[in-house]
């Protein structure tokens, strides 16, 4: 028994530093479309005002029809289907670009199969993620509507918890130059139509009490910059794979402040810009080995020796299992893929590289994959790369300068 029941005299804790916490509309400017290939630009003017980004979300209104407008039962959304209605989602403050991502649909999607659990995708359900069934977001008319978490589209929402302070902020959505990516269909060569008719940015404004105000104030009045740190998600494509099984695939050379701490990597055959085809799928393509070099540092050290044909895939399986152990400091990862819908559904390989030796502290650092597969890789197969690496901004609220650390 703990002797804290003995504490009789013990005086309850009252946190009054935070006296007001709503959530605010934020729309585009007006006259804004949403057709493809638009650009969307959600701004917050208002400077004097301290902002909650990480617990902020997109509300989307549409409707998703035929291409002649009528509702159509054998159309639905993929998982996490609205991510890939964008192709670029950035976040700026002060004029410069903090965060982005390109190929929303892939990174987003990629991203959440390994960093969600069961509970938690059956929270965002809603928000259109659902990685073992089709999401249930259309009704019979065709008309949907969402919120998605920013925190599930760019790594600056899931990673900085603190709030920004008297400076310009706006999202930026690129919307794509087809919905065929989206869209999962079931009858033969049918053409969707997606209309967004609504969308807001919705952000927590906080109020804070006189003395907290006192503080911050004082903060700015001493010209202090103040640090955004995050960890940054980069999507790499490689659009047509060699029919071979062996294949090398440089990446790029980065700097040393924004090496690579994981490296996710995922495979698609003949599924993009086709209705009939899940966008959100990935094949093992009947890998059997993968390295990651950073420089002349190598990762796994030893061979994976895969074998989908006869069910050897269970190193992969723990390497996917083991990420939100040590991305999030868990005691026990809870993958929301099981073993066999790992296999199924979306098989990824995802190499662990935060631990890296002190050569890579300084200079640059060549990216470089090299995998092998049990057969030829397929005609028309695509490989993503997802890089997460550190990302440190720097702001001044006195002047509103912002600059890379």
């Amino acid at each position: 028994m703990n002797s804290d029941i003995l504490n009789v005299d013990n005086h309850v804790l009252v946190d009054n530093a935070i006296v007001d916490c709503q959530i605010f509309d934020h729309p585009p400017y007006a006259n804004t479309t949403y057709n493809n290939s638009d650009e969307i630009r959600i701004p917050l003017q208002t400077k004097d005002i301290y902002t909650l980004p990480s617990k902020s979300y997109l509300y989307i209104e549409g409707r998703l029809t035929d291409s002649e407008g009528k509702e159509s039962a054998t159309l639905n959304f993929v998982n996490n289907g609205l991510a890939h209605l964008f192709d670029e989602i950035r976040f700026e403050i002060g004029g410069c670009v903090i965060d982005r991502v390109r190929n929303p649909g892939i990174t987003s999607t990629l991203k959440g199969y390994i960093s969600f659990t069961e509970s938690e995708s059956n929270r965002l359900n809603a928000s259109g993620w659902n990685p073992t069934l089709t999401p249930q977001i259309v009704d019979s008319q065709g008309y949907f509507n969402v919120c998605i978490p920013l925190r599930m589209l760019l790594g600056f929402f899931e990673d900085y918890k603190k709030i920004i302070i008297n400076i310009r902020q706006e999202l930026v959505l690129i919307r794509s130059s087809t919905d065929l990516n989206a869209i999962i269909s079931t009858k033969a060569n049918e053409k969707p139509k997606i209309e967004l008719t609504k969308m807001f940015w919705k952000l927590h404004h906080v109020q804070v009490s006189d003395i907290e105000k006192l503080r911050l104030i004082n903060h700015m009045d001493a010209g202090k910059k103040l640090e955004l740190d995050f960890r940054s998600w980069e999507l790499h494509e490689y659009p047509l794979l060699q029919q071979s099984t062996r294949h090398t695939w440089n990446i790029k050379t980065t700097n040393s402040v924004e090496k690579p701490r994981y490296v996710i990597v995922g495979f698609q055959t003949n599924k993009k810009n086709d209705a009939s085809k899940n966008m959100s799928r990935f094949d093992h393509c009947n890998l059997t080995n993968m390295k990651l070099y950073l420089n002349s540092q190598m990762y796994p050290y030893t061979n994976l020796n895969l074998n989908f044909e006869k069910n050897i895939y269970a190193i992969l399986y723990e390497m996917y299992a083991n990420f939100q152990e040590n991305y999030y400091y868990k005691d026990i990862g809870e993958p929301c893929l099981s073993n066999l819908k790992f296999r199924d559904l979306a098989t990824i390989t995802v190499i662990d590289c935060s631990n890296q030796n002190d050569s890579l502290k300084s200079g640059s650092v060549d990216i470089r994959l090299e995998f092998e597969t049990s057969k030829n890789i397929s005609a028309n197969t695509t490989a993503f790369c997802l890089i997460i690496h550190d990302k440190s901004i720097k702001y001044n609220p006195l002047t509103n300068v912002v600059s890379n650390f």
